[in-house]
């Protein structure tokens, strides 16, 4: 069975490329590609140039206040992201759904794939899965994948830190 492409793991992807952005087009195509992304062209640093605005879009959605206007954001990026789905099977990968034209430059295939990938990783999990990590000094963005909802951090390193130091806090109190 092909997975939908268009959910965890291009929230997850989005994140990264967020967190630490590629300096240079063969960065970028060097963590698509660590990703598992097919590139079928050379990325240009037009392809660059587009990814940062995808990154500058999404992470706009990641601090958006409410859920009113994570919507709204989100749904602009659709507006200038999606064609219409349609069935592909490209480089041997088998048939699966895209949400773009044909033959898309990786930048404009990155808008997209933010895009679509955060909409149902929000629409299947909730609109609140989306943020930044609650240690104040680190301020990552993650996608909330956990079975409850309830992720506060990007990681288990920010995770232990921050119990660390509550605890500190505490022991110091008595």
């Amino acid at each position: 069975m092909q997975l939908n492409p268009y959910g965890e793991d291009a929230v997850n992807l989005a994140a990264d490329l967020a967190n630490r952005r590629p300096e240079s087009a063969s960065e970028l195509a060097d963590r698509c590609r660590a990703a598992g992304l097919t590139i079928e062209a050379r990325v240009t640093v037009d392809d660059l140039s587009r990814s940062q605005a995808a990154l500058n879009a999404w992470e706009r959605i990641v601090d958006a206040t409410g859920e009113q206007e994570r919507a709204d954001l989100l749904n602009r990026m659709l507006a200038e992201a999606a064609a219409y789905p349609r069935l592909t099977s490209h480089s041997g990968t088998g048939w699966h759904l895209h949400y773009r034209d044909a033959g898309q430059p990786l930048g404009s295939v990155l808008f997209t794939l933010f895009a679509v990938g955060t909409a149902l990783h929000l629409a299947g999990r909730g609109l609140h899965r989306l943020q930044r990590c609650e240690v104040i000094e680190c301020g990552r963005a993650f996608a909330d994948t956990s079975r409850t909802g309830r992720q506060r951090y990007c990681s288990h390193r920010c995770a232990n830190r921050d119990a660390v130091r509550r605890h500190r806090a505490r022991a110091a109190a008595t």
